[in-house]
C-alpha cells in the first residue's frame, strides 16, 4: 500500500452471498481490536495473492461507520474482468486472513448540506448504505433513488426500504422504470447537495442534467473507480531510476511499476483521486488516458498521466521517477 493507505491485517469472518452477482464479505482485525475509524463513502483496498499475481482492488466500505469491530463490502462478480472480482467470489472464504488498507473517503458527505440527494446504480449502492446509516445517527436528511436491472438483483433495495421507509425510491429497468431526473432534481430545497454512484453513464447524465438545471458544480459529488484498461503492450523509461519496465497487455503502469519495486503512491487505484499522477518526461507516441482527473487541457499537453488506468502506444515513454 502507499500515499498514507496503511495495511491492515483482517480475517474474514463472514462470506454471503446476496444475489446471483454479488457477494458481501465482512472483515474483522486479526487478532482482535478495533478497525479504525471511517465515514460513509469511504473504501479500503484488498489486497488479492493470486498465485504470482499481487492485485489490489478498491472497494466501498458499506458497514455503520459507527460500529469499528468489522467492515463490509459487497463485490459484484465480473466474468470479463481482469481477475479481482473472480478471485473473491471464487477464492476469498471464511477464516481466511487478508491485508486491507486503511479507509480513503474522496466521496465524503458535505456535512454543510440541508438535504443529500444520492442517486445510486447496480453495485453503486454500497457507499450509500453507509452514508445513509451514518445521517440517520444524527437526524440528517437524505432520500436515495436507486436503479436496479431487476427485483432479483436490486442488491439491498428491500432491506433498504424496510429501514428506511418513504426515503428509498426503487426503480426497475426491466419494468420500464426510468428515474425522472429532471423533475426531481427541479424540486429540491434549497442547499441539497447530489451525490451520484453507478454506471459511466448514469454519472455523465446527472451532472449534465444538475449543470443545465443551474445547480453549482461544488454540490454535485460522484465517485466512480475505473478498472485498469487492457491494450498492447509497452515500454517505459524511468528517468530518475534508470530503469526500464515492460508493462504487459493486462497489466497497468501502476501494477507494472510496483512489480518492479518502484514506489509508486496511490488512494484509489481507479483514475479518480489524482494520487499517482506522474510527469511525463519524454513522449514518442500517444498517451492513451481513461483517468477522470485531468483536464481536457492536461491530456492535450502530453505532459501528465495517471499510471493507475492510463496506458502509451509508440516507440518512447520517459516518466519522472
Amino acid at each position: 500500500m502507499s500515499a498514507g493507505t496503511a495495511k491492515i491485517n483482517v480475517t474474514v469472518a463472514e462470506v454471503k452471498p446476496i444475489n446471483d452477482l454479488v457477494t458481501r464479505f465482512k472483515f474483522v482485525r486479526t487478532g482482535g481490536g478495533e478497525l479504525p475509524t471511517f465515514s460513509g463513502g469511504a473504501h479500503t483496498v484488498v489486497e488479492m495473492q493470486d498465485g504470482s499475481t499481487t492485485r489490489l482492488n478498491p472497494y466501498s466500505l458499506m458497514s455503520d461507520p459507527a460500529d469499528r469491530g468489522a467492515y463490509m463490502v459487497s463485490v459484484r462478480r465480473d466474468d470479463e474482468g481482469r481477475g479481482g472480482s473472480l478471485f473473491m467470489h471464487n477464492n476469498v472464504r471464511e477464516g481466511m486472513e487478508m491485508v486491507i488498507s486503511n479507509p480513503v473517503n474522496l466521496f465524503s458527505l458535505d456535512l454543510r448540506a440541508k438535504k443529500h440527494l444520492m442517486l445510486a446504480g447496480g453495485i453503486g449502492i454500497t457507499p450509500f448504505v453507509a452514508q445513509m446509516a451514518q445521517l440517520s445517527h444524527t437526524n440528517g436528511l437524505f432520500e436515495l433513488h436507486y436503479s436496479v436491472r431487476t427485483a432479483s438483483l436490486g442488491t439491498y433495495a428491500e432491506e433498504l426500504s424496510e429501514q428506511y421507509a418513504n426515503k428509498v425510491h426503487i426503480y426497475h429497468d426491466d419494468q420500464n422504470e426510468r428515474i425522472d431526473l429532471e423533475t426531481l432534481l427541479d424540486g429540491q430545497p434549497l442547499g441539497t447537495h447530489i451525490y451520484v454512484c453507478g454506471p459511466k453513464g448514469m454519472i455523465e447524465w446527472v451532472h449534465k442534467t444538475a449543470e443545465e438545471l443551474g445547480w453549482p458544480r461544488e454540490a454535485v459529488h460522484s465517485e466512480e473507480f475505473l478498472a485498469p484498461a487492457s491494450g498492447k503492450p509497452f515500454e517505459v523509461k524511468l528517468a530518475q531510476s534508470n530503469k526500464i519496465i515492460q508493462v504487459g497487455e493486462h497489466q497497468s503502469l501502476l501494477e507494472a511499476l510496483e512489480a518492479n519495486d518502484v514506489d509508486a503512491p496511490y488512494l484509489c487505484r481507479g483514475g479518480a483521486c489524482g494520487q499517482c499522477e506522474t510527469t511525463v518526461v519524454e513522449c514518442d507516441g500517444k498517451l492513451v488516458h481513461y483517468d477522470h482527473w485531468l483536464t481536457d487541457e492536461q491530456r492535450e499537453g502530453g505532459k501528465l498521466i495517471m499510471p493507475c488506468v492510463s496506458r502509451f502506444e509508440g516507440k518512447t515513454l520517459v516518466l519522472d521517477r
